[in-house]
């Protein structure tokens, strides 16, 4: 039987296209509708092979696609974890806000990784299975933002959670981190701290962290103390940076009575180099951490932190999603933080405690 007669007899779809044309599925999908996100070139190649197989496009499927699934898309960014969640602990507590949230507005929840070996904003925004998407967590800020601007040329509703800053490519809800900075190091002041470290990356690829390490350095100077540089370690969002940033710290040599940790897990990775090395928390150095995960509650001691509120981000990120899918005006929101108190940061008061015992 004649090879050409039988593939003129099956129907030619868009991977038959993309296989021709050595692209991927989406970006022939992309180039077919005139995205104007695919090359003049790659858009030449994709028509040129979709002639050589007579391909027509299915404008039946094409306005199907187009319609309101009625779900909405969570994706996580993976981060490094001791366990095989991939998931910083801090989101997984928006979860059940966020669950609960799309149910009440009657919404399905797809739930999904931001896979960065691939064009995962591209090739999500395509396959068209969700009216919009929820991102938790972006890595580095400023490859997360190109990702951003390419989502938003192409028309998808998408809400993040993140720092709120000025002209960002999306509607973002996020925690006051400056007054979180400051508040903590305003409490490690008030214990009679005065060579307080920061642990975190404070640069513009990780802005959370840059705004808390900014509110650190304004409660510093508003007391009248210096900012030493080399008391500044970069660290990003896990307990082994954490403990690798707190030796790197210990090996300069240089005098510290505290540590602010830009997060929680980072704090937990300080505590457990510092006890390494038979330094005592909080007698010898207090430390404190920032987002209130589940574990902070429960590592010794228990760690002083900024709390917040995942329940309320949950529910605003659902809401503001849903209004821009209704195409409503939304705005980026800041919420309140909370600081949360405990040992790991109370030199003083259990010293005290401990003399009115004595006496």
């Amino acid at each position: 039987m004649d090879p050409v007669r039988v593939r003129s007899k099956k129907r030619i779809t868009s991977f038959d296209i993309a296989e021709l044309a050595g692209v991927s599925q989406a970006t022939v999908s992309r180039a077919l509708r005139g995205d104007p996100s695919v090359s003049g070139e790659t858009r030449r190649r994709v028509e040129a092979a979709a002639t050589a197989l007579n391909y027509t496009v299915d404008k039946s499927a094409s306005n199907l696609r187009g319609r309101l699934t009625g779900t909405l898309a969570l994706l996580f960014f993976e981060d490094p974890t001791p366990d095989d969640s991939r998931i910083n602990p801090f989101f997984l507590s928006m979860l059940g806000s966020i669950t609960r949230a799309c149910a009440r507005h009657g919404y399905d929840l797809l739930i999904s990784f931001q896979e960065l070996a691939r064009d995962w904003h591209a090739d999500f925004a395509e396959s068209k299975k969700a009216d919009g998407i929820i991102l938790l967590g972006y890595g580095d800020y400023l490859t997360h933002t190109s990702r951003l601007e390419k989502l938003r040329a192409r028309g998808t509703k998408l809400v993040c959670w993140g720092a709120v800053l000025p002209e960002q490519p999306c509607v973002t809800i996020g925690c006051d981190n400056f007054s979180g900075g400051r508040s903590v190091t305003e409490h490690l002041l008030d214990q009679g701290c005065r060579r307080i470290a920061f642990l975190g990356d404070a640069s513009q690829h990780f802005p959370e962290f840059q705004e808390r390490y900014r509110g650190h350095i304004q409660a510093l100077r508003t007391r009248g103390l210096p900012v030493d540089e080399a008391l500044q370690v970069d660290a990003e969002s896990s307990q082994h940076s954490g403990r690798r940033a707190t030796e790197a710290l210990l090996a300069r040599g240089v005098a510290f009575d505290a540590i602010f940790a830009a997060s929680d897990l980072i704090a937990i990775g300080a505590i457990g180099a510092l006890s390494e090395q038979g330094i005592d928390v909080p007698f010898e150095v207090a430390v404190a951490g920032y987002d209130d995960i589940p574990m902070a509650s429960f590592v010794t001691p228990a760690l002083t932190t900024v709390q917040q509120d995942t329940q309320r981000a949950g529910e605003v990120l659902v809401d503001s999603l849903v209004r821009l899918i209704h195409n409503e005006p939304v705005a980026s929101k800041m919420l309140p933080m909370k600081l949360i108190v405990r040992r790991s940061s109370l030199w003083q008061e259990i010293v005290h405690a401990e003399c009115a015992r004595e006496d």
